[in-house]
Formats: C-alpha cells, sequence, structure tokens
C-alpha cells in the first residue's frame, strides 16, 4: 500500500511571527511622536496619525505591488507616433494620489505655520516607509517652490498647481490639469554631479533674459521622474550656465521637443521611473539671472538633500520595525530571539542608529521652519550637508544588519527587506555623493561667515556629559588644524553628525537612549552592530523599539 496520503503533510507550520500587515506605522513608532511634539509639529498629529493607518495598510501593499510591475517605456504608439510615455502600475498612481491629496509635496508652503516642515518630514518618513521610489517626484515638486519664486510670472502660472492636492497622471498640457508634479533634469554623461562640465545650450527664441523663452538643445543623462509635467533643468547660455523651466508641452498643446531615450536599470528605486532623455529644441523658459543656474537650483537642492535625510531615516525605521518585530516573536532554542542577550545587543543598536537619524532630520525640520532667523539659517546650510552625508551613508549597513536579524527569511522578496536594501543607496548618491556632501561642508565653513560660530553655539558645552564636552574639542581642534583639511573632510564630517545627535539625544531626555549612544559612538567600540558596551540598558532599548501590536 502507498504511503504517499498518510505522509502528504509532511510538516506542521510553526514557530512563526504574526503579520504586521495593516498596522498603523506612526502608533508603533513612539520616537517619531515624541520628536514630533519635540520640535513642533505636534498641531499635525492627528493627519499624521490617520496616513500611517494608510501607510502601514493600502500604501504597504501598493508598495510591493508597484516594484513588481515596474514602469515601461512606450517611445511610439500603434500608429507609428512618437509619444515618449511611461506607463506605470496602477499601484504607483495611488501612492502618488495618496500622497499629493495629504499635502506631502505642498504643506509646509500652502500652511506655512511653525512646525510645518517637521510634521511634512514626519508624513514622508511614513509614507517612504511603505514606498520610496515615489518619493523621488513628490520631494521634487515640493523643492522646486523656492526656484520658480524667483520668477514671478513663471510661479503665478504654475505655482498654484504645483501645490495642489490634486493629482492628474495624464500626458495632457498643464492648463488641463488641477495638480502638476515637477522633475528635475541636471546632470550629463561627461559631467555627473560637475554640472559646470554640462554642454546642452539654450538659444533665446526672442528677447533673452529672465522669464524669457528659449529653445534647448543637448542630452541630460539622468532625468527623474521623465512623466512629470515639468522640468527643472540647467543649459548654457552666451552669460553661462542658466536655469530653465521645460514643459512637457507647448502653450499650443502640442507635445514638446523632449525625448526618453532610455529608462534606468537600476539597482533599486523600481517603482520610479529614471531616464536618460535629449532636448531637440525644446521650449523652456529661464528661472533666475542668466548665468546663475546654479545658485538658481541651490535651494532645491538644499531641500531634495533634507528629503534624503528623511528617506534613509525612513528605511531604516521600516528595517528595525521588522527586525524586532520578528525577534519580539520567534524561538530559537526554545527561547525568544529578543530575550537573548546577544540578539538584544544587535536590536538595542540597531534602535541607536533609527532614532539618532530621525532626531537629527526632525532637527533640520525644525531649521527649515525658522529660515528666518540667522542661526538657523546657517544651521540648516552646513548641517543639510552633515546630515545628508552621514545618515544616507548608515543606511545600507544598517539595514543589512536587520535584515540578518531574519536569517534567511530577510533575504527573500517576500519580505520587504530587500527592497530597502535596495533602495538605500540611492539617497547617499541622489543630489550629491558622499565626497560632494563632505566638500560641501568644508564649502560652508570657509566661505560663510558665522556658520562655524553657529555649529558650535548648537553644540554648546557638552550639556553637562564631560564625553560629548572632549568630542566637541576635539571637532574644535580639527577644523582649527587647516593642513591636509580636505583629505580629512570625511571624518571630521562624521564628528559633526556624531554630536549633533548626541547633543540631541541628550536634550531630549532620555537617558537610556542618550547615554548608550554616546557610549557606544563617542568614546570608541567595535566597528558592527551588536558591540553596545557593558552597561547599556539593552532590554528598555529594544521594548522602546518594538511594535507593540493595538
Amino acid at each position: 500500500m502507498s504511503l504517499s496520503h498518510e505522509y502528504a503533510e509532511t510538516h506542521e507550520v510553526f514557530n512563526q511571527v504574526p503579520p504586521l500587515d495593516g498596522v498603523n506605522l506612526y502608533r508603533i513608532d513612539l520616537p517619531l511622536q515624541e520628536w514630533l511634539r519635540r520640535f513642533g509639529g505636534d498641531w499635525a498629529e492627528a493627519r499624521i496619525d490617520a496616513y500611517g493607518a494608510l501607510a502601514g495598510g493600502p500604501l504597504m501593499q501598493a508598495g510591493f505591488l508597484a516594484n513588481e510591475n515596474r514602469p515601461v517605456f512606450k517611445s511610439h504608439d500603434r500608429y507609428g507616433h512618437r509619444i515618449d510615455l511611461v506607463e506605470f502600475h496602477p499601484a504607483y498612481h495611488e501612492l502618488m494620489r495618496t500622497a499629493i491629496e495629504h499635502g506631502l509635496p505642498s504643506l509646509p508652503w500652502s500652511d506655512p505655520r511653525p512646525g510645518a516642515n517637521v510634521a511634512r518630514a514626519a508624513l514622508t518618513y511614513l509614507h517612504s516607509q511603505a514606498e520610496a521610489g515615489s518619493g523621488c517626484p513628490l520631494t521634487m515638486t515640493f523643492a522646486c517652490v523656492p526656484a520658480l519664486r524667483l520668477q514671478p510670472e513663471i510661479a503665478e502660472r504654475w505655482l498654484p498647481k504645483v501645490l495642489a492636492t490634486s493629482y492628474d497622471p495624464r500626458n495632457v498640457p498643464m492648463e488641463q490639469k488641477s495638480g502638476v508634479t515637477i522633475g528635475m533634469a541636471m546632470t550629463e554623461k561627461q559631467g555627473g554631479t560637475d554640472v559646470r562640465a554640462n554642454t546642452t545650450r539654450a538659444y533665446p527664441v526672442g528677447i533673452p533674459g529672465p522669464g524669457q523663452a528659449y529653445e534647448l538643445v543637448g542630452h541630460k543623462w539622468f532625468c527623474s521622474a521623465p512623466m512629470c509635467d515639468a522640468f527643472l533643468t540647467l543649459a548654457y547660455t552666451d552669460k553661462g550656465l542658466s536655469c530653465f523651466l521645460l514643459p512637457r508641452h507647448r502653450p499650443d498643446g502640442t507635445r514638446n521637443q523632449f525625448y526618453v531615450q532610455r529608462l534606468k536599470n537600476k539597482l533599486g528605486n523600481w517603482a520610479n521611473a529614471s531616464s536618460e532623455v535629449e532636448y531637440r529644441g525644446a521650449l523652456a523658459w529661464m528661472v533666475g539671472e542668466a548665468g546663475r543656474g546654479v545658485p538658481t537650483i541651490i535651494e532645491m537642492v538644499a531641500l531634495t538633500r533634507f528629503d534624503c535625510m528623511v528617506g534613509s531615516s525612513s528605511l531604516m525605521r521600516q528595517a528595525l520595525t521588522q527586525a524586532a518585530h520578528h525577534c519580539a516573536h520567534r524561538k530559537v532554542g526554545g527561547r525568544v530571539l529578543a530575550e537573548q542577550p546577544l540578539m538584544q545587543n544587535v536590536l538595542a543598536d540597531l534602535a541607536l542608529e533609527s532614532e539618532a537619524a530621525l532626531a537629527l532630520s526632525m532637527r533640520m525640520g525644525r531649521a527649515l521652519d525658522n529660515l528666518h532667523d540667522e542661526q538657523e539659517d546657517r544651521f540648516a546650510r552646513l548641517v543639510t550637508a552633515v546630515g545628508k552625508y552621514w545618515i544616507c551613508k548608515r543606511a545600507p549597513e544598517m539595514i543589512a544588519e536587520a535584515s540578518e536579524c531574519l536569517g534567511g527569511a530577510g533575504y527573500v522578496e517576500e519580505t520587504i527587506l530587500p527592497r530597502l536594501y535596495r533602495e538605500a543607496p540611492v539617497n547617499s548618491i541622489w543630489e550629491g555623493s558622499g565626497n560632494v556632501q563632505c566638500l560641501d561642508v568644508l564649502r560652508a565653513l570657509s566661505k560663510e561667515p558665522g556658520v562655524l560660530d553657529a555649529l558650535f553655539a548648537e553644540l554648546g558645552d557638552g550639556h553637562g556629559d564631560a564625553r560629548l564636552a572632549a568630542f566637541i574639542q576635539r571637532i574644535k581642534a580639527g577644523f582649527a588644524d587647516t593642513d591636509d583639511i580636505q583629505y580629512r573632510a570625511r571624518q571630521l564630517t562624521e564628528d559633526v553628525a556624531l554630536a549633533l545627535q548626541a547633543k540631541l539625544l541628550l536634550e531630549a531626555g532620555n537617558n537610556t537612549v542618550s547615554d548608550a549612544f554616546i557610549a557606544s559612538r563617542l568614546a570608541g567600540g567595535g566597528r558592527v552592530y551588536g558591540t553596545l558596551p557593558r552597561g547599556v540598558d539593552v532590554e528598555a532599548l529594544v521594548a522602546r523599539a518594538t511594535p507593540h501590536l493595538i
């Protein structure tokens, strides 16, 4: 007699963690709640709480679908007409629509009360945990506002639709839409970050100058995202590198001479389309002064760099959530992982990294809310580069460690961790890689009076902690010694980031968190996660990071 029927069921499924499906990402994140309130965004807590439910529920599901069904480029229609369309899965449009309707690109501009940038950072932090790729057009739409405001006649026409809480993905002229999105096309193949090596040329259609029409001829190595309604871009005039707004359609409704060559096949960021494009006499309007393209665009770049900080912090938080939740339920050797000392060391270390990244990002949000204050303006000028460098550098390593907490399960696509890991490097590369950020730190300190003083005014005297006080003195000595300072720029930038994070955690008053961070980051320790020194209250840190399902 065959035993196949009797032994068809070979095993029982047990020792599995309960799903996190549908969890409210805001309600399970105690550090986010505390830092939001600390920096004045608590007036928006109800809307952030509502978005937390969306991010952990339908948007999380949409994120998986949008990554499983990547955008597809269609150069021509079935009749042979050139159309240059990128088609997205409906899940991508759900992500974009939900974010725009909830004000992620518009909140600080439409409702510029104290704490608005902090509140928007919290919304972005939640959204990016569900799907980070859609953050690219959302960020650029948010960040374009200061540049467009430099040209009042262009701002009058475009900003009402940029700031509208309406998403319309149709490929039609902006006059037919209630809301638009803005992209960016800056770099070229021969220059990359060095935009002054660009070769794209701009030729005046009539009278030259700010606000006037030009035709652009050239190639852009990166254009993200190509289905936006218009793009801020750089091209040379006879007065130098200048900034332009280039729409997808001309005023008469015909398509602009903007041609997508191909979509980039990227390591991650799959839901978002990044492309190479050509301008073959593309109509565009000058924004800002001729020859002042980089200064015109720089405020946009500062805001997109801030979103890189928030985005990397978000990826780290979702990785921590997955790891802590898994370890709170999974047993090894008959004992829950989160109760085992070595795993506690790892999880507590990951929790410290996540909260420190969040704290610095939210502090930057407060600075952006107070740029009328000279101290805050100088702080933002420096710490945008510091935070972008450090937080984005820490994300890939941290996410890899969190994935390891799940063992083999963390390496398969059914979990979100592989996607988080693929996504992490882009924030370090986009808007200037690590070296660019560190050189920008030196540039700010050397060319902008008062920036170094603003840094040390922020750091203070160590806030009663001798270890931080000594660390601050080390930073002062490092900047005072200008010999080979460019060679040491990464170390100096890292030290500034760590000191700022330590100071913020100390000020927040949770001694368990601040003492563990300072003992492990400022006093020297292991080079991998899970090497916290003795005496750290790892149980409390793990409990603070672990989702409590309610």
